[in-house]
């Protein structure tokens, strides 16, 4: 099995927008309720400093990770949100750990200070990898989405990247700070 980690281009986006799909559409691990085209998918990886990966296990797309912006407010731009996402064929393996450590290590050779995740609960499996990654709970959101006949709650996991600076630096390109590599 050979796997590889890279930075997602345009041209991933038809299969990133094939592992979200079943997500949306047919479980509460994302709030999102339509599943976007690979246009949407280009669209939302075009900030130069949110990088999103991909795996490839075998020469095909298999997983990602995204970052997103944490909140709008300029002073927030050093912390992100964090999202991964297996193929099913993917799971169980250890790839998202792989997966999700490399864009960990690129967040923090960008200049990000911490990493963010909501995870729609229940999901144990997501839980474990992020604290097996170092994510620690701060706190869960009751009850704050609906989705396919239920309400679900949301668990708030963080990780420090980086000590805090003052200044803090300034954010590098994820171009700039990744190289691919090679899993196993």
């Amino acid at each position: 099995m050979a796997v590889l980690i890279r930075l997602a281009r345009a041209e991933d986006s038809s299969a990133i927008a094939a592992i979200y799909r079943p997500y949306v559409a047919d479980t509460r691990i994302t709030f999102e309720e339509v599943p976007p085209a690979a246009d949407e998918i280009v669209q939302r990886m075009s900030n130069p400093c949110h990088p999103w990966l991909v795996l490839e296990k075998d020469g095909i797309i298999s997983g990602y990770t995204s970052t997103a912006t944490m909140r709008a407010r300029a002073a927030y731009r050093w912390s992100v949100e964090t999202g991964i996402y297996l193929a099913e064929s993917a799971k169980g393996q250890g790839l998202g750990k792989a997966l999700l450590s490399a864009h960990l290590t690129l967040l923090e050779n960008q200049g990000f200070t911490s990493a963010f995740a909501g995870i729609a609960l229940p999901n144990d499996a997501s839980i474990g990898l992020h604290e097996a990654l170092g994510f620690r709970l701060m706190g869960v959101e009751r009850g704050v989405g609906f989705k396919l006949s239920g309400w679900s709650d949301v668990a708030r996991y963080q990780r420090d990247l980086a000590p805090r600076t003052n200044p803090p630096g300034e954010l590098k390109a994820c171009r700039d700070c990744f190289e691919a590599l090679p899993v196993g």
